[in-house]
């Protein structure tokens, strides 16, 4: 039986959506003064220690991070320090709404993926109406990149989806986690892609040399750590315990508004009419994938 959602539940999942849809919104700010690899060190790192404040050793961590240390490495370089890192540098040359629309194809890619490596989760002819109205839209979205005399690079749009794909596979990967505690899952996949991140800052960054930045520079970046990564995954899992991984994935529809609107504002973004049509054709692929419409549909009927 499908988990109703509260109203409560609906403004926790709008404020998600918001912060979230804000972590492009800062990111974009913050790559103008922090390279990409640093800032995603930055985000992780602060963000997993907020979260280990937060569990204050509950739920058992510790033991836990020793014994599984290398699952928990593998689902950081997936969910996490691979691709913050392709969407970070993918937003040295795009602005936070079209990168969220390109990085919102990730339930898309997440079935494609379990499809292909699980047994359980197989296409259904909705899912396959989703995925294809839904990469449709990437289509349309990337297509007149391919034109010299557009000023966006073809690789600057591919890397939001290449990270939406990393999603994917990390969202199948993270199905070996069953049983242990959400927050202990977002704390160690974010200890690990820290350590992964942190060398690899220091040798193509070298952060010593870097001018200070800005005021507004450190504010993205304690923002996107502690906001949209910190406290977004506590929203996140309470969204979770509430209405279920179905009602909670809903927010995917909720961040590129979010992103486009403080871009918007703040940053004078604007979206091209074909960027517009891709968003919509994404977001009509991921509802369809959602398959609330025909249960409901049946329902009546």
């Amino acid at each position: 039986m499908e988990q109703r959602i509260s109203a409560l539940t609906w403004g926790l999942l709008a404020l998600l959506g918001l912060i979230w849809g804000g972590s492009f919104f800062f990111a974009r700010i913050a790559v103008a003064e922090v390279p990409p690899l640093t800032l995603v060190f930055l985000r992780l790192s602060i963000a997993a220690l907020a979260l280990h404040i937060y569990i204050g050793g509950r739920f058992g961590i510790y033991p836990l991070l020793k014994s599984r240390w290398r699952e928990f490495l593998i689902l950081g370089i997936l969910n996490n320090a691979l691709p913050h890192a392709l969407i970070f540098f993918g937003q040295t040359r795009i602005g936070a709404g079209l990168a969220s629309i390109l990085n919102a194809t990730t339930p898309i890619w997440t079935v494609l993926i379990a499809n292909s490596l699980t047994s359980d989760e197989k296409l259904s002819s909705a899912k396959i109406i989703g995925c294809l109205t839904g990469l449709l839209g990437t289509v349309v979205l990337i297509g007149p990149s391919l034109n010299s005399s557009r000023d966006l690079p073809l690789w600057a749009l591919l890397l939001p989806v290449i990270a939406a794909g990393c999603y994917g596979f990390a969202a199948t990967y993270g199905k070996r986690f069953k049983g242990v505690a959400p927050p202990v899952i977002a704390a160690g996949q974010m200890t690990a892609s820290s350590l992964v991140a942190l060398p690899l800052s220091l040798a193509m960054d070298h952060p010593w040399a870097l001018a200070m930045p800005s005021i507004n520079a450190i504010a993205a970046v304690l923002a996107i750590a502690l906001l949209s990564t910190a406290v977004g995954y506590i929203i996140y899992f309470r969204i979770m315990a509430a209405a279920g991984a179905t009602n909670t994935s809903l927010v995917t529809l909720l961040v590129p508004p979010s992103a486009i609107l403080l871009g918007f504002l703040f940053l004078d973004e604007r979206l091209e009419m074909t960027e517009m049509a891709g968003m919509a054709l994404i977001g009509a692929g991921l509802v369809i994938l959602d398959g609330r419409i025909y249960r409901r549909s049946d329902a009546i009927a």
